[in-house]
């Protein structure tokens, strides 16, 4: 058994969000271990994650303030606008912000941030990243917690961070409640071709099944190209997900019509059941929950990276001001503020979400025209359509530091 380096954090779990607080938390002097099951070659593999990832102007002014911008720049796609229809019928809602308002965000493949940060990561210093590496124990006392490996190496810290998703056997481990609940749906995933350019349009159209999202990607070999997320009932989901290639994208040209003309598959396909869970506690002695592990939801709006990486802005932004006051990062006045600060932004995004998800899910011609008055009412009044944007931008509510420009 080997005692490893002691650092200020110990996160588990290297993917997004874990180790988008790593690279944080560095550029406030705090130093982490970043511990994954899977190698570095199966973390950057391609088609490992054919996702995309809607990254909202506050998020993207972290990546910038962590020195990622140079790296993500040319990757990502700007959401110069978004469309909200319901089944493609009248009464749509268009959000395009003013010029000097700048984009909605910007359109990531999942990979291409995951390359960014793991080449961020090897250059950094105050961070040690440990991958294929299995934890066997988890220990937390009053002076600080360790985590030992399979490999016998033994990682010590001051405070233990949950970063391993929605499934996170340290959450689990500790006993924290849950809010949860299944929706019964599943989000089939893949990359199109189309024929027309999206314009940077985001595309959210809402059928009584699920919502069906054309997301705007960069061009690729000089073919325009989006990401689709489609959400289907998990009853019918073994025949959609069944389909040939040729029958599925029959599907989807049925559904978004001649908005991109022809459209073509540029990425295998993929699904996930889709439910929602929410902690009651985001902190524990010596212990703090960020990302999927505090907090998973419908993809419906696109918000549940983002809701992590506000989680990272505000974790280092609390650990940066207790240390300068000569508090340890998991010194429970730390912690506390942490969960009241992030407690009452995760609850109202993730109720809005759920909202609009049932919303939207509830079938028939007089909830439709229902909808359809409402998003009419949106599209003509200016300062409620502006709320929305700046709530899509992630630009509303108490912005940790590094979310903002």
């Amino acid at each position: 058994m080997s005692v490893n380096d002691p650092r200020d954090l110990v996160i588990l779990g290297g993917g997004l969000v874990g180790m988008t607080l790593a690279l944080a938390a560095a550029k406030e002097g705090i130093s982490s271990h970043v511990v994954d099951r899977a190698s570095e070659a199966e973390l950057t593999a391609e088609g490992v994650d054919g996702r995309a990832s809607a990254i909202s102007t506050a998020s993207w002014n972290l990546f910038d303030n962590i020195g990622l911008a140079d790296r993500l720049e040319p990757l990502g796609c700007p959401i110069e606008g978004i469309a909200v229809t319901d089944g493609m019928k009248p009464g749509r809602i268009d959000f395009r912000p003013n010029a000097d308002e700048g984009t909605l965000g910007r359109m990531f493949a999942n990979r291409d941030i995951r390359m960014a940060l793991y080449e961020a990561a090897k250059q950094e210093p105050l961070l040690i990243w440990h991958t294929a590496a299995t934890v066997q124990d988890r220990t937390r006392g009053e002076h600080g917690v360790s985590v030992t490996l399979k490999d016998g190496q033994v990682l010590c810290g001051n405070l233990l961070v949950a970063a391993e998703g929605r499934q996170s056997p340290t959450r689990d481990e500790a006993g924290f409640s849950l809010a949860k609940w299944d929706y019964k749906h599943r989000a089939m995933v893949t990359a199109l071709y189309h024929e027309r350019s999206h314009e940077g349009v985001a595309w959210e159209i809402f059928y009584p099944a699920g919502p069906f999202a054309l997301l705007p990607l960069l061009d690729q070999d000089g073919r325009h190209r989006s990401a689709l997320v489609w959400t289907v009932a998990e009853k019918d989901a073994a025949a959609w997900t069944g389909l040939s290639d040729r029958a599925f994208l029959a599907e989807v040209q049925e559904r978004v019509g001649e908005i991109l003309g022809t459209l073509e598959l540029a990425a295998p396909r993929m699904s996930w059941p889709l439910n929602f869970h929410h902690s009651r506690h985001l902190v524990d002695k010596r212990l703090a929950l960020i990302g999927d592990a505090a907090h998973g939801m419908h993809p419906i709006a696109g918000q549940g990276l983002n809701l992590g990486l506000r989680d990272v802005g505000a974790l280092v932004e609390v650990i940066a001001d207790g240390m300068r006051l000569g508090l340890e990062p998991g010194d429970a006045q730390v912690l506390a503020r942490y969960e009241r600060w992030r407690s009452v932004d995760a609850t109202m995004v993730m109720a809005a979400t759920d909202s609009l998800t049932r919303l939207f899910g509830v079938p028939g011609r007089l909830p439709s025209a229902i909808r359809r008055l409402g998003m009419g009412a949106v599209q003509r009044i200016s300062p409620l359509k502006k709320f929305f944007m700046e709530e899509a931008r992630g630009m509303s509510g108490d912005l940790p530091r590094l979310l903002r420009a």
